[in-house]
């Protein structure tokens, strides 16, 4: 294959259901690094999962969230970390990765997905499991979050070293995208 193994973490973001777990999996199997679900670090960590954490206090789940990826980040070396969508929303924890990224220890990657699509997911997803994340919860979700992945991809736009367009591709072929970037 002919990679080099990076030395920066690689922080994977995006909307909610973009697919970073999956793409960080996928990114892993290619051997680039390990791999960790900041989602799951978060319950290792507290016993809660994040969705409940944030149904107690959005700022009790922030806070968890920015010392979760701040333990990650505190460790040198190559890793690949797929954070939640609203990590852009969380003052701390984006301190943490422009603190990294100006020290060249990670890379910030934005998978993106129109709202519609990313709707859908959410809106499948909620089907299947009887109820919207509490972020949506309550009137008007489908334009709530319009509005929200909006703002959000804005704003990791103008921060994101790498964009990496995620419509309709499969993790195994955005793991390659990302791979290849990396590579150039």
């Amino acid at each position: 294959m002919g990679k080099t193994e990076p030395a920066q973490t690689i922080l994977l973001t995006g909307p909610k259901h973009t697919g970073k777990s999956l793409t960080g999996r996928a990114l892993a199997a290619l051997g680039w690094a390990g791999f960790t679900d900041l989602d799951d670090y978060i319950r290792e960590r507290t016993g809660k999962s994040p969705r409940n954490l944030y149904r107690e206090s959005p700022a009790a789940f922030r806070q968890a969230e920015a010392a979760a990826l701040g333990s990650l980040l505190r460790f040198p070396g190559p890793r690949i970390i797929a954070t939640g969508g609203g990590l852009i929303d969380n003052p701390e924890a984006m301190e943490l990765v422009c603190l990294s990224k100006a020290r060249q220890t990670a890379i910030l990657i934005y998978l993106e997905v129109p709202a519609e699509l990313a709707w859908e997911r959410i809106e499948a997803a909620a089907k299947a499991s009887g109820e919207l994340p509490p972020f949506l919860e309550g009137s008007c979700p489908r334009e709530r979050h319009r509005a929200l992945h909006e703002r959000r991809a804005a704003a990791y736009r103008a921060v994101a070293d790498i964009l990496i367009p995620a419509a309709g591709s499969s993790a195994e072929d955005l793991a390659r995208l990302i791979a290849d970037s990396l590579q150039s």
